[in-house]
């Protein structure tokens, strides 16, 4: 494997530095890319911002503010940064979404790659073409995922949600490992190539392995998906992934989630 070339100029994050966009309440984006982080990887964040009454609004928002969140960062250059929400991009659809990312990496001259054109790139990858899908969104949300994965050549096979709350998309947040395990069992896995657990607020690095064991099926999900996608962008291989844990696309977080 070639080195990453070294950033010298840097104290820590030698070898690639990561800006991640959350947004602003959740919790669980930065603890999983820290575990998922190799050697020599640092991970910087900035928070997206929008409506703090209608979950739609929000979600839509968090792309039309992402340049201030962005300038948020100041001097700080990352190598790449990765917008962790899938909701914004099911909502605005294919077209819009890599239209409005590309007039921000002109605007600001490093990449940025989205949460949902991640997971295309990994199930090519990995030659995924059926998905079993779970996602922890309100009805509105589900039919927006459902209407941009059919836009795509990814095909969703089984598709079973975690609701906590009818309107407000901010409630994923209350999701926990045990409630991840149990909505899968809905799950019919007979046809799909992988499972995906969609959404960046919804905790996994915990419930992959099980899941991958009791399904005997590649696991992915968005931030997972995000971080491996950001490390090939950024010029870093990913380290190998060790499918004897149940790890998928890159290895070594297995032990380090355990103590998140």
């Amino acid at each position: 494997m070639t080195p990453t070339p070294a950033h010298h100029e840097r104290e820590y994050s030698a070898r690639a530095l990561l800006a991640i966009a959350v947004p602003q309440a959740n919790p669980v984006v930065e603890p999983e890319f820290s575990a998922m982080a190799p050697d020599g990887v640092g991970v910087i964040a900035t928070r997206l911002q929008g409506s703090r009454t209608d979950s739609g609004n929000r979600l839509v928002q968090y792309l039309d503010n992402l340049g201030t969140s962005i300038e948020a960062f100041d001097t700080a250059r990352p190598d790449v940064l990765g917008f962790a929400c899938t909701g914004t991009s099911y909502l605005i659809g294919q077209d819009e979404e890599r239209k409005r990312i590309d007039a921000l990496e002109q605007r600001f001259g490093f990449p940025i790659v989205t949460a949902t054109q991640a997971i295309l790139s990994a199930c090519q990858s990995l030659g995924v073409k059926r998905i079993a899908l779970l996602a922890p969104y309100p009805a509105f949300l589900v039919d927006a995922s459902l209407q941009y994965w059919a836009a795509s050549w990814l095909e969703v096979v089984s598709f079973a949600r975690k609701e906590m709350d009818p309107i407000d998309t901010r409630a994923v947040y209350r999701i926990r490992a045990p409630m991840v395990l149990e909505a899968a069992a809905a799950l019919n896995v007979t046809d799909a190539d992988a499972i995906l657990l969609s959404g960046t607020g919804m905790p996994t690095l915990r419930v992959m392995p099980q899941l991958a064991q009791l399904t005997s099926r590649p696991v992915l999900s968005s931030n997972l998906c995000l971080a491996w996608a950001m490390l090939k962008v950024a010029g870093v291989e990913p380290p190998a992934a060790r499918k004897e844990l149940g790890e998928t696309l890159l290895g070594g977080w297995v032990e380090r989630a355990a103590r998140l």
